[in-house]
């Protein structure tokens, strides 16, 4: 079965955002089925637009930026 965009519901989504672009966290259940937690990465290009990124590493500021937003998808996927 391929992907239906349209049976994926977003239960949860916050974003934090800087000087060098925009980190989120979203809670999705697809097809009704088991809350999934996806954190993402956004980095902004040499003029300024926002482009999708690997999330690979992350700062301690980003760490400690991130944790409240974790805590309250945590919540969300009761």
């Amino acid at each position: 079965m391929p992907y239906d965009s349209s049976l994926d519901q977003s239960l949860f989504s916050k974003s934090i955002e800087n000087d060098s672009g925009r980190l989120s966290v979203s809670v999705f259940s697809y097809n009704k089925g088991q809350k999934k937690l996806q954190i993402s990465r956004e980095t902004r290009d040499s003029e300024g637009n926002l482009r999708f990124a690997k999330l690979g590493r992350l700062t301690k500021e980003e760490l400690n930026s991130l944790l409240p937003l974790l805590q309250e998808a945590l919540q969300a996927m009761d």
